[in-house]
């Protein structure tokens, strides 16, 4: 069976963004009285909207975080965008192939519009995405791990879930996948695979997905 769209997380599968929005995600919770390692960054947060920071935070002290913290660590994020943002190595030669091969794809992402757009033009992504195949958590209501993300981009695209597959590197979006009705492929170069428990299968080099994907025809 040939996958009739591809979906693709965007941080840390599209662009390199997970090293440096986790290390700012951080950095200000620690400055704000709640100590977090990059690591517990990673652990907690990656991929997933920020509302899970609130939550957790909500859950693990009882306070709450001041009113302008999304708009300061957007900001903050957006600034080290601008400065520092990659592409994942080889995913331009994947997104290429896709379009020549007629599959569609498109982006389904925790992170804002504006946070997508932010880094799509940076790094020149922007190429390959526009309007008609971004999607993000401010679309539903629920983000990952909640499938309604993945369901909503699906049903946009007009693909039945079924015959959809995700690319993902982060444990929420892999539950959300599976949570939908769709195969999920982990990409591996910063999320150990057994972090990722129900992926079809998991590569480490961005070329490598090419190959599942072709294994599928």
């Amino acid at each position: 069976m040939r996958y009739e769209l591809v979906i693709f997380d965007n941080d840390g599968v599209l662009v390199d963004s997970e090293p440096l929005a986790n290390a700012i995600l951080a950095g200000y919770l620690t400055e704000l009285g709640h100590p977090t390692t990059y690591e517990d960054s990673l652990r907690d947060y990656m991929g997933a909207a920020v509302h899970r920071v609130h939550d957790l935070i909500g859950e693990r002290t009882g306070q709450r975080l001041p009113a302008d913290f999304d708009s300061i660590l957007h900001a903050r994020t957006f600034a080290a965008f601008e400065r520092e943002l990659e592409t994942v190595p080889g995913v331009t030669d994947v997104l290429d192939k896709l379009l020549a091969d007629a599959v569609p794809y498109c982006v389904a992402s925790s992170g804002s519009h504006e946070r997508i757009r932010v880094g799509h033009r940076k790094t020149g992504l922007d190429r390959w995405f526009r309007d008609e195949n971004i999607f993000s958590a401010e679309d539903v209501g629920r983000g990952k791990p909640a499938p309604d993300l993945f369901l909503h981009a699906a049903a946009r695209m007009g693909v039945a879930p079924e015959r959809c597959v995700v690319v993902e590197d982060s444990r929420l979006g892999v539950q959300a996948a599976i949570a939908a009705g769709m195969d999920v492929y982990g990409f591996t170069a910063m999320t150990p695979v057994d972090r990722l428990p129900g992926v079809r299968g998991h590569f480490t080099e961005m070329a490598d997905l090419l190959d599942l994907l072709a294994a599928r025809d």
